[in-house]
């Protein structure tokens, strides 16, 4: 209502001056009342398009960052580095999100903007037998392993983690809109299932966290019946418990009361206006064994649905610890989602996204050596959730370990996201990471839905592309000899040659010198150590022969 009332008075101000200049014969008024009336007529269709969050927000003074990008881009790329919690995506990988979502193509002109001679430059290496991209429709991974009785098919590039209360009900009901159109799932994020989610019809991932939003007590606990309902709606296709996240692994969710309205409450079951913090740790399990059997609770529960964990790493120890539970139990997740340390999407303490938890890589890497070195890869689907953007980023996550993507940041450059960094203020300028509906209006849901439908459509394709090139008919085939790392400025190395991969079951049978310690201290009754002596700092890793 305000910005309708500038705008019109900004219309009352150039017909005046019009009215007044014809009738008095001041020429200079008719032009001064020309460019206003020009400017107020400009707010109007600012308001009523949907095409752009920022001058629905803010019209007419709006146009002043468009300007600003077009005139020197590397402007707004100061901001997007100086103002971005973690590490930021560059302005190649940021514009290339954009375009797509846009429903173009993403092809710069004139070369990389990239030192291809930096150590750490990572590359995939073409053949002269490459093939035509496949025209068949997008690849799909199995999650449910011997206990799964409703197997669920995903697809290679997911919506990440990200909760309604965090971001608006506008942009949750344009990302899974989105995800329905094309087929990709949309993880609720630990916020719980709202009426948001299921506008939209797409396939959902059911989060649950230490705060158990949608499924508690009113103390704070698991609610058997509660989580049963909502894991039971047809929509529902698996169910990921949150161990930690990479924006702030060892912290649990914080939600400002300033954001938690009657829709925000009822969807996580607490009182309005109450700002919402989940525990640190789950109530509900203390030991890798007692978190074995809450994923078989939980998959009991729901019908017998896909259960996994998603889980920034830290300790190695304690990763060991929860595979040795796995054969002592004689079950396992039926997929592990890898979020690296890098990961998060704008309200996460800086000095915890920037220096807690394991990268990606690493992170990735182990968890799939350790799962071959226990014997269970084949009944474990991996995920990898952290600065996925683009479809060389899928390519290397699965040469890396994983059988599928997730992506938070990107998505949300998707529905409009610029990175002003006030996601936990509740004044986001483009209506995706608040709750104040006047702000909310700026995203356009129909428009945004499109946008993520075809960045997810045109990342995956690109990703099919770049394997079709290297001479491959089918992501099966990516493996660690496909990847290349520069290691100084003359010598690169493939990832097989940088790292040690363990061969099937050999943690079981004879662990190498930098597995052995961690792999003999962990303990299926506890998450602490056996002694005093701390996790190595010196081990490698990695591992992956049989992927």
């Amino acid at each position: 209502m305000k910005r309708a009332l500038v705008v019109g008075g900004v219309l009352i101000v150039g017909a005046a001056a019009l009215f007044v200049g014809g009738t008095t014969d001041k020429w200079f008024l008719d032009v001064v009342g020309l460019g206003v009336l020009l400017l107020g007529l400009t707010g109007v269709y600012d308001l009523v398009q949907t095409r752009h969050s920022i001058t629905r927000n803010y019209p007419i003074a709006g146009h002043a960052r468009f300007l600003l990008e077009h005139i020197r881009p590397e402007i707004q790329q100061y901001f997007v580095e100086t103002n971005t919690q973690g590490t930021p995506f560059d302005r190649e990988t940021r514009d290339l999100v954009y375009d797509r979502a846009k429903g173009n193509h993403g092809d710069e002109p004139f070369g990389t903007e990239r030192d291809v001679t930096a150590v750490g430059y990572e590359f995939v290496a073409h053949s002269m037998r490459a093939r035509p991209k496949p025209d068949t429709p997008q690849p799909r991974v199995r999650l449910g392993g011997r206990h799964c009785t409703q197997p669920y098919d995903i697809a290679l590039l997911n919506v990440s983690a990200m909760s309604f209360g965090s971001l608006s009900g506008n942009a949750i009901e344009a990302l899974n809109r989105g995800a329905a159109k094309g087929g990709f799932a949309h993880d609720t994020g630990e916020g719980s299932v709202s009426t948001y989610h299921t506008r939209g019809g797409g396939d959902l991932i059911m989060e649950v966290a230490s705060g158990y939003f949608g499924c508690r007590t009113p103390e704070g606990r698991f609610d058997d019946a509660k989580f049963a309902a909502r894991a039971g709606l047809d929509q529902v296709k698996a169910i990921n418990i949150k161990i930690s996240q990479g924006a702030k692994p060892g912290l649990g969710g914080l939600l400002p009361g300033s954001k938690v309205n009657a829709e925000v409450a009822e969807a996580r079951g607490v009182p309005v206006g109450t700002t919402v913090v989940s525990p640190p740790v789950h109530p509900e399990f203390s030991t890798p064994a007692e978190l074995i059997d809450f994923i078989d609770r939980l998959r009991g529960l729901s019908g017998g649905k896909p259960v996994g964990f998603k889980i920034c790493i830290g300790s190695r120890r304690e990763f060991l610890a929860i595979c040795k539970a796995m054969l002592e139990r004689g079950s396992t997740p039926d997929f592990i989602i890898v979020d690296g340390s890098e990961g998060g999407t704008g309200a996460g303490p800086v000095e915890f996204e920037d220096h807690v938890g394991m990268p990606l890589t690493e992170a990735l890497m182990f968890v799939h050596n350790a799962l071959v070195g226990v014997g269970l890869r084949h009944e474990v689907r991996i995920g990898a959730s952290g600065k996925v953007a683009t479809g060389i980023d899928i390519v290397k996550r699965i040469c890396q370990g994983a059988d599928f993507t997730m992506s938070a940041r990107a998505m949300m450059f998707a529905v409009g996201c610029i990175q002003a960094q006030t996601c936990h203020t509740n004044t986001c300028p483009v209506g995706v990471a608040t709750q104040d509906p006047q702000r909310a209006r700026a995203l356009v849901v129909p428009d945004k839905a499109e946008r993520v439908f075809q960045y997810q459509e045109k990342t995956v394709n690109s990703a099919r592309q770049i394997v079709a090139s290297m001479g491959l008919d089918d992501f099966d085939q990516l493996n660690p000899r496909k990847l290349f790392r520069r290691v100084d400025p003359q010598v690169t190395k493939t990832y097989h040659d940088l790292f040690e991969w363990l061969e099937p079951e050999q943690l079981l049978t004879d662990p190498p010198e930098a597995w052995e310690r961690d792999w003999l201290e962990a303990a299926t009754d506890t998450f602490e150590p056996a002694s005093n002596s701390g996790p190595r700092e010196d081990q490698p890793a990695m591992s992956r022969s049989n992927h």
